[in-house]
């Protein structure tokens, strides 16, 4: 039998296992084939559009059903790309709205946060971006069902925060405060507070609390208000951390330097 025979043979076996990631690694240590026959194997299946390379050692199966998008779907064999990567993860900001209910603005990448920086992984039919959060651990998640198992996925109010951490990379204020005007249906001002609670940048809790309010979510902005210090004790912060420091905090209860007006996409 050929080593390209084998090798088909065992991913038609991780198949009817469910398993669709795997590093090359595991087909070395499954058949008796020198890693340079396994290597060559590959590559001709790959040519067959039997299966994918993503990263150094990791390879995704098509499927028939995949075959003309060349890819399946990401939840199919993200946790097994993951933990190749030796890397906790979670699906967030623009990608963690869509699942919550917040698909206003359909983004084109799967955004992945993670606690060590990873570079970005783009192929025809698949593009993956990551974050890398400093107090990664600390995020509340929960789980959702992918295809090959559970995923793990940034709650609502997590993910508001987060949409505010990154809004310079994700498209800016006025896509946040769009997303938000949607995501905010997900969120409960109780889950709010207590996600805020975790919170060690509290500028981020400011400028949430201001955009919440600018949307008119009183009961959201409140709870979050009131997780905060007592505002003679606030810092005063900017609401575009990156643009001019002018503009004014009268008025406002975050004590937020109203440096720009952001403007929902309704």
């Amino acid at each position: 039998m050929s080593d390209d025979r084998r090798v088909s043979d065992l991913l038609d076996d991780f198949q009817r296992n469910g398993l669709y990631g795997f590093e090359r690694s595991k087909i070395e240590t499954s058949m008796p084939a020198s890693p340079a026959a396994i290597g060559k194997a590959l590559r001709r299946l790959a040519d067959k559009g039997r299966v994918k390379r993503l990263r150094k050692g990791f390879h995704v199966i098509i499927p028939v059903e995949y075959a003309t998008q060349g890819i399946p779907p990401s939840d199919w064999f993200i946790n097994d790309l993951m933990r190749s990567l030796d890397q906790p993860y979670y699906i967030g900001l623009l990608s963690a709205a869509a699942l919550h209910g917040a698909a206003h603005q359909q983004v084109q990448q799967l955004q992945i946060v993670v606690p060590k920086q990873e570079r970005p992984l783009k192929i025809p039919g698949l593009s993956i971006r990551f974050f890398r959060k400093k107090d990664f651990a600390a995020t509340p998640l929960q789980h959702r069902k992918g295809h090959s198992g559970m995923l793990p996925v940034s709650t609502a109010e997590a993910t508001s925060l987060d949409l505010v951490r990154y809004s310079r990379q994700i498209g800016g204020l006025d896509a946040i405060l769009t997303v938000l005007s949607e995501l905010a249906e997900s969120m409960t001002p109780g889950n709010l507070a207590t996600t805020a609670a975790l919170e060690s940048e509290i500028a981020l809790v400011q400028r949430l609390g201001w955009l919440l309010d600018h949307l008119g979510r009183q009961s959201l902005a409140d709870a979050l208000h009131a997780a905060l210090p007592a505002s003679k004790f606030l810092p005063k912060a900017a609401l575009d951390p990156d643009a001019p420091r002018t503009g004014t905090s009268t008025g406002n209860r975050w004590r937020i330097l109203e440096n720009t007006q952001p403007k929902a996409d309704l």
